[in-house]
């Protein structure tokens, strides 16, 4: 138990950050290919 502790303290914070990273980027990756994947319609509409 006493080396589980500072493993993660170590570990497991940096690995916390790393994933809410990751989701909070995938989100934006989302938004902008759904942006990219409507302008063709956008620019043949002529807005």
């Amino acid at each position: 138990m006493e080396q589980i502790l500072p493993f993660l303290s170590e570990v497991g914070f940096p690995a916390l950050v790393t994933f809410y990273l990751l989701y909070r980027i995938e989100t934006k990756l989302e938004a902008v290919l759904q942006s990219l994947q409507s302008l063709p319609e956008r620019m043949r509409n002529g807005e």
